[in-house]
């Protein structure tokens, strides 16, 4: 096996090899949209820090990322780099992965990027398995369903509507209950907060929809639609993304009942997917998601120790490589 810099060369057939994982995937999710084309790889080839692997003249893997990004994850002060899904791909292959991460993550360090961030598909346990190994844990998980009713009779106490924009602000202070909880144990995860005017200001720039329940008069829980997701299938006019959703736990009952409610307002409006994705230490979310939604990516992270950095430079200079010949 031989490993080379991501190049443009790489991309077509880098594409092919993500788009057919991504079929492998939708064959044990079927709510998954059936796609010509994956993620656009060519600005990957671009940073130089993105590998392919070749055996017997064909590619068998490769791993491109993003440029490093300050705070990475939420960690103040340390850059970190992600590869989305559809851009890593290894056929399943657990070997080639490993190798690909291996050289990967020489570049990745040398860059800076201590805190390296992967979307594998959900399914693909060797994936997973070969990262697992190499000190990697589950982060996130992005998990999509059909936007059909959960309840077709569904009758209950409490009360559902679709907020006008001036009636945003009454929801920031489920935002800032949310926020809140995310600081607690197990979660531990310090997500800025903004200030009421600004949330209010980002859901019409967004032009984002928000949901409410309510049982007495009292807002009880709320759930924030936006087109964008967080991975290439958002912006597709069948797919709607959850973006923000957050319940009073006294009333956590309450929220079937409002995804119920929004998931019949999809259907009418002939959107045909919903898509949200969460932090799998949330327990929560983690509780809740999967009891409606099916899982596609398994988000994985890893903190390497940034005193490597404190090293020579040249200790993480990658081996010397042989290009991949045409054939």
């Amino acid at each position: 096996m031989t490993i080379v810099d991501f190049s443009p060369a790489c991309a077509a057939e880098a594409e092919e090899l993500a788009l057919a994982a991504y079929r492998e995937e939708r064959r044990q999710v079927p709510a998954l949209p059936d796609v010509d084309r994956g993620l656009d790889l060519a600005p990957f080839a671009g940073n130089g820090l993105g590998v392919a692997a070749f055996q017997n003249g064909r590619m068998a893997g490769f791993l491109c990322c993003t440029d490093p990004f300050p705070d990475a994850f939420q960690a103040t002060g340390v850059k970190g780099v992600f590869s989305p899904m559809g851009a890593n791909a290894a056929g399943g292959d657990r070997k080639v992965l490993a190798a690909l991460y291996r050289e990967a993550a020489r570049k990745w360090v040398r860059a800076g990027a201590v805190s390296h961030g992967v979307c594998l598909f959900a399914h693909d346990l060797e994936a997973q398995r070969a990262l697992y190994q190499l000190g990697f844990g589950l982060r996130c998980v992005d998990s999509i369903r059909t936007a059909e009713r959960i309840f077709p009779e569904n009758r209950d106490m409490y009360t559902y509507s679709e907020l006008r924009e001036e009636e945003f602000p009454m929801v920031y202070p489920l935002e800032a209950a949310m926020a809140a909880s995310f600081r607690e144990s197990p979660f531990f995860m310090n997500r800025p907060l903004a200030d009421q005017g600004t949330f209010c200001r980002e859901l019409r720039g967004n032009r984002d929809r928000c949901f409410a329940a309510w049982r007495g008069g009292e807002l009880a829980a709320y759930l924030k639609l936006s087109v964008q997701g967080e991975t290439f299938l958002s912006g597709r006019p069948d797919y709607r993304h959850v973006s923000g959703a957050f319940c009073r736990e006294e009333r956590r009952g309450i929220f079937r009942g409002l995804l119920d409610f929004v998931l019949g307002i999809l259907q009418q409006e002939g959107v045909s997917r919903l898509g949200v994705d969460y932090e799998s230490r949330n327990p929560a979310a983690s509780g809740f998601w999967p009891q409606f939604f099916q899982a596609y990516t398994a988000g994985v992270a890893r903190r390497v120790d940034e005193k490597i950095l404190l090293d020579h430079p040249a200790r993480y200079e990658p081996k010397k490589q042989q290009q991949h010949k045409e054939v």
